[in-house]
Order: structure tokens, then sequence, then C-alpha cells
């Protein structure tokens, strides 16, 4: 299953690492992506929002799910 989260906050390269990171730390995260143009983050696999949602907040960004 893929979700896709809006992601406030990205404004380089390694922002986007940081978000990726910190998605797929998260248990059943299969895969996630960062486009910080898109403001976006998608994820692969089968983890709660709210669980997603609080990694990238835990990692400095602001999400609207």
């Amino acid at each position: 299953m893929s979700q896709v989260i809006t992601v406030e906050g990205m404004t380089c390269g390694h922002c986007e690492q940081t978000v990726e990171e910190a998605l797929r730390g998260v248990s059943g995260v299969t895969g996630a992506t960062a486009d910080r143009e898109a403001k976006q983050a998608s994820v692969d696999g089968d983890a709660d929002v709210t669980i997603l949602v609080q990694a990238v907040e835990d990692a400095g960004y602001t999400v609207h799910a």
C-alpha cells in the first residue's frame, strides 16, 4: 500500500534525506521518497499514517496528512 503525505519545511536535498530516513525507521515501511519541490513524501508499506506523521514531525517538519 502506498500513502502520500504533505511535508512542509523541506528546503534542500538533506531535508529530503532526513524525512526519508525518519519514515524508513517506522515499522511496516518498506520504502519512502521525499520531494521538496512537491512538498510530499510517498511511503510504501502498511504503517499507520499517524505514526508516519509523528516520525516526520519528530524530525522537525510539519505534516498535513
